[in-house]
């Protein structure tokens, strides 16, 4: 089957989510460089998941350390189109801010100020979801009840980017949701299974507690969905279209 766009940027949420559960393997890696090769023989329509790829490889190089090859990576990708100036602010991007190399990378780049706006929720939203799912974590811990919790999500942006680098970092936010959610979902069916076993064997389960923890869930679940409907990304008024430079290498705080 050919590739097409859409099944590329299945294939790089895929490979997002397997890094985000099961961690860095030499599969993914290998799926990353693949993914590069194939979105190039799609042409321009392409080019920004060419950057897509290349972007993941220099993050899965700055966690290893590896500066000559996260440069390589990311320089690949910012002339593929990315342009994250936020994702660049993250911690482990710090040390390379002394680099010649990644200054002159990150003076290429070019944003408008209605796609910086985004770019700045959608870091915060990863922020928050891993916040989130940390925190429904704690909560169900001790549950005696059956049931299982789904983590919400806030619904991605739709408006129309003026730069296609803005993509990159929306499957970046898909995929963080999709591995959260899925990490959630796996504790959370031990535990109810757990529970449906010892309801099964012991007469003793409390199932008077049970009905109050499951109540108790829910109330926290229908409080989660709320937040994250609240959360959904408002394209601010009058921000500007204009392509203009990325702020300055260090001026910009990333979101807690």
């Amino acid at each position: 089957m050919a590739d097409t766009v859409n099944s590329l940027v299945a294939r790089v949420h895929e490979l997002l989510v397997a890094l985000g559960t099961s961690g860095p393997t030499a599969a993914s890696t290998a799926g990353l460089h693949d993914v590069v090769a194939r979105a190039t023989a799609l042409g321009p329509d392409g080019t920004w998941l060419v950057a897509a790829g290349e972007t993941s490889l220099g993050v899965l190089a700055v966690a290893h350390g590896q500066a000559d090859q996260a440069v390589y990576h990311l320089d690949a990708a910012v002339a593929a189109g990315l342009n994250d100036c936020v994702m660049f602010h993250a911690a482990p991007f710090r040390p390379l801010h002394y680099d010649p190399r990644f200054q002159a990378l990150y003076q290429r780049m070019r944003i408008t100020e209605a796609d910086l706006d985004e770019l700045f929720w959608l870091h915060q939203e990863m922020r928050l979801m891993a916040r989130d799912a940390e925190n429904a974590m704690v909560d169900n811990i001790g549950r005696l009840d059956s049931g299982v919790s789904v983590l919400p999500q806030a619904p991605i942006p739709t408006r129309e980017p003026h730069t296609l680098g803005i993509l990159i970092a929306r499957i970046d936010l898909a995929a963080t949701q999709t591995a959260l959610q899925q990490a959630a979902l796996k504790l959370d069916f031990q535990r109810s299974s757990g529970n449906t076993s010892l309801s099964l064997i012991d007469d003793s389960w409390d199932y008077t507690r049970a009905r109050r923890d499951a109540r108790h869930a829910d109330d926290l679940d229908s409080q989660r969905l709320r937040a994250a409907e609240a959360r959904a990304f408002v394209e601010r008024p009058g921000a500007g279209t204009t392509l203009l430079p990325c702020p300055p290498l260090g001026s910009i705080t990333y979101p807690a």
